[in-house]
């Protein structure tokens, strides 16, 4: 069973800096690629950010310049680093964890707040 975990939500004035936590039960390396996502209220989830298995990163274009992904395989943790936060930022922030093409493991999420 797959469990992913995130913190380091909350809130934070706009220009602020937040780094969210992902938390995987086990070997980050098992996995494709790990991401964040966000939604909004009453929109879709979005991809905010991606690492694949070998390290390459991708990023949308809302994140481009202010968020930047990484991970600690010793413990098990990918990061997203925040700066230079908006209002538009304010979601619950996802993480996610893809393997084999076809299966997708989500968290539970995190909120992030971001006042004007």
């Amino acid at each position: 069973q797959v469990q992913l975990v995130e913190s380091g939500g909350g809130l934070v004035q706009a220009g602020g800096s937040l780094r969210l936590s992902c938390a995987a039960s086990g070997s980050i390396f098992s996995f494709d690629t790990m991401g964040w996502h966000r939604q909004a209220p009453g929109d879709q989830r979005e991809l905010v950010a991606t690492i694949s298995r070998w390290g390459s990163t991708n990023y949308a274009d809302s994140g481009k310049g202010r968020f930047t992904i990484s991970r600690d395989s010793a413990k098990n943790t990918v990061y997203l680093q925040m700066n230079s936060l908006a209002p538009e930022d304010t979601a619950v922030y996802y993480c996610a964890a893809h393997r084999g093409g076809t299966k997708t493991y989500w968290g539970q999420g995190t909120q992030v707040t971001v006042s004007s």
